[in-house]
């Protein structure tokens, strides 16, 4: 299921000069508030869990999805390259199952090894705070890549359409709406951190068991429709 051909590919467009520069910046960008914090106000741990939890996960780790999971097919299908990789003898759902891996990857990279060193900066992983916030960033990140990468299979907008979701529904409605947390990826991933950290600095508003069902569900669901839609693509073109 996994081609290493496909792999390479897709490492060397995510991470060519544009886009490395911005999935270096949101994680570079987090540290240096963290010192400066640390610096500023000493180890706190209910700062240290505003920080992770507002910065870090709640804009962080999906906007870096969005970068890594559109990324990961979108510029092939909206400049047409997608055609030579489709020619070649590799099983479509290789290539869709091949990009998530690079896609969760690349994300649990850039945000999930930031978080924890931000977290340790912050207050030294006191209740478990830098731990609990790197699991939910990494949770987080395979689904939002799952979903992303299916954004990239959907449309040519597919990173404007990936903002959106990130800020507004995932940031907005997601903080402001009670109902809409239950369908919120970042809500799913705080109720991993609620089980390591427990007390009352972490808390989710979705059951873990709910929250593991529902991110489980998005992550098969998304890879199977984008790789269906991977398949039409190439019907489409031998027509």
């Amino acid at each position: 299921m996994y081609n290493s051909t496909v792999a390479r590919l897709t490492y060397r467009a995510l991470l060519g000069r544009r886009r490395a520069l911005i999935l270096f910046a949101l994680p570079a960008l987090l540290l240096v508030i963290s010192l400066l914090v640390r610096t500023l106000t000493g180890a706190d741990d209910q700062i240290a869990a505003d920080v992770l939890g507002g910065f870090a996960l709640a804009t962080m780790v999906p906007l870096i999805g969005v970068i890594a999971g559109t990324g990961a097919i979108g510029p092939e299908i909206d400049d047409g390259s997608i055609v030579y990789l489709l020619a070649k003898p590799v099983k479509r759902p290789t290539i869709i199952f091949t990009k998530l891996i690079v896609a969760i990857g690349v994300t649990i990279a850039f945000s999930a090894v930031p978080t924890l060193l931000a977290g340790y900066i912050l207050n030294g992983n006191s209740q478990q705070i830098a731990i609990a916030y790197t699991a939910a960033a990494a949770v987080a990140s395979v689904a939002y890549a799952a979903l992303f990468l299916l954004f990239g299979t959907l449309t040519r907008h597919a990173v404007v359409f990936g903002l959106v979701y990130a800020l507004v529904w995932e940031s907005l409605f997601g903080s402001l709406v009670p109902g809409a947390r239950t369908l919120s990826v970042q809500q799913w991933a705080l109720a991993l951190a609620e089980k390591i950290g427990g007390g009352d600095l972490v808390s989710s508003d979705v059951g873990l068991s709910l929250a593991v069902a529902l991110l489980a569900a998005v992550t098969v669901c998304a890879t199977l429709y984008a790789g269906q839609k991977l398949r039409g693509l190439t019907l489409a073109g031998e027509e």
